[in-house]
């Protein structure tokens, strides 16, 4: 208990009952470039082949994309979960990377020949600025991270198939 303004003790609401705070959110780049690091480090170790890794990076990614997805449908929508598949992605393009890079996607494409197929592309992934890839690793890509984060979030909302290559985001619907 504290004291209030007229000297009676004031109670506390219990956590549960407190709101959730928006909070700043930001992490400083030379803290997230540190600890990204040291997960991918950690994966390289465990890792024998490049696959391998970027199946480690991914899951990883996973874990955060579906407790990110709870985060965020509890703050800008209320609760209310989209269950459609282009709000989904509308809102994963724009207000979850805002949230969590700082700006937009850069492109959320259909594809062409496949109408079930989308492909989110960021053209300059954060992931990509703190790791250096030596030339025996060939395509890795520390994008692989996101592309865990957005599978976590489609699988968070009952969605499935995801790909990640060529530093694109391969989403469809299986029927």
């Amino acid at each position: 208990m504290q004291s209030g303004s007229s000297g009676r003790p004031k109670r506390l609401q219990p956590l549960v009952d407190r709101p959730l705070s928006k909070g700043k959110g930001e992490v400083t780049l030379s803290a997230f470039g540190f600890l990204f690091s040291e997960m991918v480090q950690k994966c390289q170790n465990k890792a024998r082949t490049v696959q391998e890794l970027e199946s480690r990076l991914c899951n990883y990614g996973e874990h955060v994309g579906v407790r990110v997805l709870e985060l965020l449908t509890h703050r800008e929508k209320g609760l209310k979960r989209e269950t459609r598949l282009i709000p989904l992605l509308s809102f994963l393009t724009g207000s979850v990377w805002k949230t969590l890079f700082g700006r937009p996607a850069d492109a959320l494409e259909r594809h062409t020949q496949n109408e079930d197929e989308y492909m989110i592309t960021d053209k300059d992934p954060i992931t990509n600025k703190f790791v250096s890839v030596p030339s025996d690793m060939g395509a890795f890509s520390c994008a692989a991270f996101v592309a865990g984060i957005i599978q976590g979030m489609i699988s968070g909302a009952d969605f499935v198939g995801i790909r990640f290559s060529c530093g694109c985001i391969w989403i469809w619907m299986e029927h």
